[in-house]
């Protein structure tokens, strides 16, 4: 069954919207052979997009080859997610597969794992270690597909930021730089949920990801695209909602894919015939019930004056931290602290810095923190 609207996984289909500029750009780089950095805040829909732009290649000489690699914490943890998924994604024939692995892979012995549902696939691990293969030779994996079967390969790596968790992380990336830049055949897509650490890789002068490819920044979807989709959406319910009021939904979690997506869900949820004032606020309420043991745990271990940082942001303050009416407000301490605070609350994503000031990075959170906290 079609859901109303999507949020906390990947969205395609009819509860895709707009993307149109993006979509035609990216899909273009693939098709030119163009290296990609995709980078925005979370709950932008940057795997959406992705995934949307997957399923509009048509050209069989090209290969798409989609990974995920949050749960990688090591170098090897990331080569046997880097070559597992490329040798499942050159063939549905699980037959295929194995001969590819033989062909490509030959000093590995695969295990092929199925599970008890027969809608699910099959699992494939090849345990590679350092004896078995160099990096250099997994990184150069796809390369050597591409040029053995005469296709080109677009290989798209989400949270790429796991990356620079690793130990010896600058070493890992120097050795993923030194392979991949040489590819004729194959091109990269990165992008991660973790924006901060997306930038230090691909937007410092001193990291070994600096200038690899197209640097493409997504911004919220307009107001003017929204409005339309979520009336539709209700429309095809049977329910009503105005233009005002979907424009206020878009408003009140500043456009974020995500969110505008959950709260016209809770206020959809909340509406018998037609949405109304007392709806839209049930649907809020339940938006900030549904994050509060989220947001409550990145709270908890904070301490007296990273909570006033955020009160003060929250407040409406954005920059001039060191004023004195601003010290008696909110103590924050010496002018190092400050620094150390701001550092700290970067790193643990709540806190984003723009052109004119720094900022709460989830327009949620925030709604939920001026309700809690302040």
């Amino acid at each position: 069954m079609e859901r109303a609207f999507v949020y906390g996984m990947s969205v395609a289909g009819n509860n895709f919207t707009d993307r149109i500029e993006e979509t035609k750009r990216i899909k273009a780089d693939f098709e030119h052979g163009i290296n990609v950095i995709l980078i925005s805040p979370r709950r932008m829909g940057k795997t959406s997009l992705v995934k949307k732009v997957i399923s509009e290649i048509d050209n069989p000489e090209i290969k798409v080859v989609y990974m995920d690699i949050y749960d990688c914490r090591s170098e090897y943890d990331f080569y046997n997610r880097f070559a597992e998924t490329i040798m499942k994604s050159m063939s549905n024939k699980l037959e295929q597969v194995v001969e590819n692995i033989k062909q490509f892979l030959v000093r590995v012995s695969p295990k092929i794992s199925f599970s008890p549902d027969p809608t699910s696939e099959y699992s494939l691990s090849l345990g590679i270690t350092p004896k078995d293969y160099s990096p250099e030779e997994i990184l150069n994996l796809p390369e050597r597909i591409a040029q053995e079967k005469g296709i080109r390969m677009v290989v798209c790596i989400d949270e790429f930021q796991q990356i620079g968790e690793f130990p010896d992380t600058l070493t890992v990336q120097k050795k993923l730089r030194g392979a991949w830049q040489h590819h004729q055949n194959v091109s990269y897509c990165f992008f991660g949920s973790k924006k901060h650490l997306m930038e230090n890789i691909f937007q410092n002068r001193r990291m070994p990801f600096y200038m690899f490819g197209e640097m493409l920044h997504l911004d919220c979807i307009p107001t003017e695209y929204w409005v339309p989709f979520i009336c539709s959406r209700f429309e095809k319910y049977g329910k009503k909602i105005s233009e005002e009021y979907a424009t206020r939904i878009c408003k009140i979690v500043k456009n974020y894919s995500s969110y505008v997506q959950q709260l016209a869900w809770n206020v959809m949820a909340e509406t018998e015939k037609e949405v109304n004032e007392e709806t839209v606020q049930s649907g809020i309420s339940a938006l900030l019930q549904q994050c509060h043991g989220l947001f409550v745990q990145q709270t908890e271990g904070l301490t007296t004056y990273q909570l006033n940082f955020l009160r003060l942001l929250c407040s409406g303050v954005h920059s001039g931290f060191t004023a004195q009416a601003v010290a008696e407000t909110y103590p924050l301490g010496s002018k190092s602290n400050i620094d150390r605070i701001k550092k700290a609350l970067i790193d643990k994503e709540l806190i984003t810095l723009k052109k004119d000031g720094i900022f709460i990075a989830d327009c949620v959170f925030e709604l939920w923190f001026k309700k809690e906290m302040m």
